[in-house]
């Protein structure tokens, strides 16, 4: 009886159901499209962090540089030795850590330990000078009158130094050193290699290198090719490619190796983390701070706050005008809805009435037009999931482009962000990421949820009203 009749009903009163109906899919749809716009600001956000910080991970552990001591040396130097030809070349490369001060490796282990965290590893950060060119040795020669001695008593002139000089070109560029047993989690986390291979767990301290593809292509280097780094001798393995933008490493050693080349024993300048899970970072960010002092933890909602451009705008629209605005679409849209099921009711006195003189108990009358209003939120529901699927693909193929800015110094792994900071170099990275819009299986129960939310609303207003009606309303309403 409850199924017939309410298909009936429902038949008789197309256009309003049709309209309480629409009113709910409009708002459903706009609160389906703005989650997924929202995820796909996430997900761009995580582009560009992996791109810009090299970041491949929750979190990061760096400590601060100590200020140099007075008198103390800041910048790179070079010396040559002196030689007696004509025309000597001269090369020479100069290593240093880049971004904070060096951490023992115990510190790793310390970190790993910690509550909430499910791996750490170390990474060693650094910047590579090579000066390489020759001098050329000038002639003396005396500017004495005619017939006059240069020498003494001859009453020449001083000798003059003519000819010779100088020609050097400097080549900087960035070594990561990465922990070979776990490159899901460090500086080669966020590149994919594109050509050849990258390290084996067996080679901890192999004369071997992964090349970035933008450092490989101006370099002209290739997978087999030798590159030379403070006179040893480095083989090219692979070339690897980020997931979107430029490296801002450009060559990738074993760990022993770029300690090696560093001077630096066993320590590291970055520890990167992996929390447990996302609700246990900013739990395990505090417990770092606290049990470990003097250190710096740097997460990827850290660094999200650094990027300028296109991208952080429409994020912030996005997370605080768009989420306001389909609150309040989706609050107008429950509160039409609620209003046309009881003005419908009013409408409906002498139906009502009828049916309470033949018997119906008012708790029947009432889940007579939350039935009602039920199959009108599914409705609506559903044609806000098919409106909302529609708009997000049309943000999808549209792909509008968005743009993210950092500038600060830097320019090696990290730069700007862990493990960043190289000496005195102003750098300004720049990526253009398409925007995408994603739809998750929790945007669509979110979605369901709304509907039958909607459906309740605007059944229980109407159902209230109509289960106050009396028998005596319907015989007043006769004419």
């Amino acid at each position: 009886m409850f199924g017939i009749y309410l298909k009936r009903e429902l038949s008789r009163r197309k256009k309003a159901a049709l309209v309480v109906a629409m009113g709910l899919a409009l708002g459903i749809a706009l609160v389906i499209t703005v989650n997924s716009v929202s995820a796909g600001m996430t997900q761009a956000q995580d582009k560009v962090l992996k791109s810009l910080y090299g970041l491949g991970t929750d979190m990061t552990v760096t400590k601060a540089r100590s200020a140099p001591k007075a008198g103390a040396s800041q910048g790179p130097n070079f010396r040559f030795d002196a030689k007696s030809s004509g025309t000597s070349s001269q090369s020479s490369d100069r290593v240093m850590t880049q971004g904070g001060q060096a951490l023992k490796s115990s510190l790793v282990e310390r970190v790993g330990a910690q509550k909430g965290v499910s791996a750490a590893v170390g990474a060693l950060s650094l910047d590579v000078t090579k000066v390489d060119g020759s001098f050329t040795q000038g002639k003396a020669r005396s500017s004495g009158t005619a017939g006059g001695q240069g020498g003494p008593g001859g009453g020449g002139g001083q000798p003059q130094v003519q000819g010779g000089g100088a020609d050097f070109d400097v080549n900087s560029y960035s070594v990561a050193g990465v922990d070979v047993t776990d490159q899901a989690l460090g500086p080669l986390a966020a590149m994919k290699i594109t050509a050849g291979r990258t390290f084996t767990a067996a080679q901890t301290n192999a004369r071997a290198a992964v090349v970035a593809r933008s450092y490989a292509k101006e370099k002209k280097y290739e997978v087999g090719s030798v590159l030379t780094i403070s006179g040893r001798k480095y083989t090219v393995i692979g070339i690897a490619t980020p997931d979107s933008g430029e490296s801002t490493t450009d060559v990738y050693l074993p760990l022993k190796q770029a300690q090696s080349l560093g001077d630096t024993g066993s320590k590291v300048t970055t520890i990167y983390v992996r929390a447990t899970g996302s609700r246990e970072i900013a739990a395990v960010k505090k417990r770092i701070q606290a049990n470990i002092s003097g250190t710096t933890v740097t997460t990827s909602a850290d660094m999200a706050s650094t990027v300028s451009g296109s991208l952080s705008t429409a994020s912030n629209l996005a997370t605080s005008v768009g989420t306001w605005l389909s609150v309040t679409v989706l609050a107008a849209a429950f509160l039409v809805a609620a209003l046309l099921t009881s003005a419908a009711v009013s409408r409906r006195v002498r139906e009502f009435g009828t049916l309470k003189a033949l018997g119906w108990p008012s708790g029947r009358v009432t889940r007579q037009v939350v039935g009602e209003s039920m199959v009108n939120g599914l409705v609506g529901g559903g044609l806000g999931i098919v409106l909302g699927l529609a708009a997000a693909r049309a943000v999808t193929a549209a792909a509008p482009k968005l743009t993210a800015r950092l500038a600060g110094t830097g320019g090696g792994p990290g730069a700007a962000g862990p493990g960043g900071g190289g000496p005195g170099r102003q750098t300004t990275s720049t990526l253009e990421i398409a925007l995408s819009a994603p739809v998750s299986a929790t945007t669509i129960a979110l979605a369901v949820g709304l509907a039958v939310a909607g459906g309740l609303v605007a059944g229980a207003t109407g159902g209230w009203r109509a289960s106050r009606m009396r028998p005596a309303d319907a015989l007043r309403s006769v004419s």
